[in-house]
């Protein structure tokens, strides 16, 4: 799989008037129907307006939208209730198989009135857990973005079931963190129909408040969220589960309403919006610390003094050109230690070729390795986004 190459998202307010460059926007079924049982052509349109605007200051954005079994529901009726788990799996399955196609219709429609082109990207934890598919997931939204084509992302419920172990994500919340992480995300949008998260449920407790930003996420923050329900699959409850794995990693999250059509726009542009968690440390560091980690390093790459006096200046890719040798058993996606002429550990990065396609194309120019190999996953042996100096 080819991808373009590109520069590395940044959130240093690069973008006019744009805090966070970089957005994901996860998007409820019960946002998505208005709180009925179809797809809310008005609904859809008030998140695409939101969505554009951030595009329009230069922003970068991905849409994670539940509501395929919802519209393939639409197209169904008097479908006969599942009598065991199994079967209502499988019309679980069968009604996202009829969906998908309605969704993202609906989403296409939708912002074509923004001048924005739609792509369907459906992904499994599998897909995330191989390397081979993280890396072509995540080389495939890199180069969606870099085309500035608007990827949809939602869980492959089709082949996404219970019984295959490890496959299932589970929700589309856990998801769009997955998809954060994927991308480096500097921003995730948790969209959904209240305004964040409360210290009850506000529609038992007349006394609840929001909680307008959470530093840590506890036992006592765990505890509210349990009790601040909310209608459909995802609740707050995962909500707070994704929220933890997207700050982990550096990713600012917003929990907030989409029914007022700005929430998206305020997040990215750092104004107040629903209730704010605060990421611990920042996503470069969270992607360096694992590269370098040395945990994973599968191998050695050993490079000529210009290529290690290019990777020293910061943001380049590793050509093929610059490598002079190649050392241990590794493949696609893997990890590798960069590594000067005289022994010096320069970066570690995730490769897109493996330790026989690189020891055949090492020294060439990048125009060539389609002549050597065949075929070629793009010009770079590690891209820059895959990359973190020691």
């Amino acid at each position: 799989m080819s991808s373009p190459r590109m520069a590395p998202s940044t959130s240093d307010g690069g973008s006019a008037g744009l805090a966070h460059r970089r957005v994901v926007v996860k998007v409820g079924t019960n946002l998505l129907t208005g709180g009925g049982a179809a797809l809310d052509a008005a609904s859809l349109q008030r998140v695409a307006a939101d969505v554009a605007a951030v595009r329009e200051l230069g922003g970068e954005a991905i849409v994670v939208s539940s509501g395929a079994i919802q519209a393939g529901r639409e197209r169904v009726r008097g479908l006969p209730a599942a009598s065991d788990a199994r079967r209502s799996v499988v019309s679980r399955q069968a009604l996202a198989a009829i969906g998908q196609g309605h969704l993202m219709s609906a989403w296409s429609d939708a912002f074509e009135a923004h001048g924005v082109t739609v792509a369907q990207a459906l992904l499994t934890r599998r897909d995330l857990a191989d390397r081979l598919g993280y890396l072509n997931a995540r080389n495939t939204l890199h180069a969606l973005l870099a085309m500035g084509v608007l990827p949809i992302v939602n869980e492959n419920d089709v082949v996404a079931v219970d019984e295959i172990r490890g496959s299932a994500i589970g929700d589309n919340d856990n998801l769009s963190a997955l998809v954060a992480n994927l991308v480096d995300a500097d921003l995730l949008v948790l969209l959904t129909d209240i305004d964040g998260l409360y210290t009850a449920d506000p529609s038992l407790d007349a006394s609840a408040t929001l909680i307008e930003r959470v530093e840590v996420i506890d036992d006592a923050v765990e505890r509210v969220a349990g009790t601040a329900g909310e209608r459909g699959t995802g609740g707050m409850v995962t909500k707070l589960q994704a929220a933890r794995v997207a700050t982990q990693s550096g990713t600012e999250v917003v929990i907030a309403s989409g029914l007022g059509g700005s929430a998206v726009l305020d997040a990215a542009c750092g104004r107040p919006a629903g209730t704010q968690f605060t990421p611990r440390g920042t996503r470069l560091e969270s992607r360096r610390r694992f590269l370098l980690s040395g945990l994973p390093v599968r191998g050695r790459l050993r490079v000529d003094d210009g290529a290690a006096r290019a990777l020293a200046g910061g943001g380049r890719s590793l050509l093929p050109a610059g490598i002079v040798e190649v050392e241990g058993t590794f493949e696609r996606g893997d990890v590798v230690e960069v590594r000067a002429s005289d022994g010096r550990h320069l970066a570690s990065g995730a490769v897109n070729y493996g330790a026989e396609d690189i020891a055949r194309i090492r020294g060439l120019r990048s125009d060539r390795i389609v002549e050597v190999l065949g075929y070629e996953y793009g010009d770079e042996v590690i891209h820059a986004n895959n990359l973190a100096l020691a």
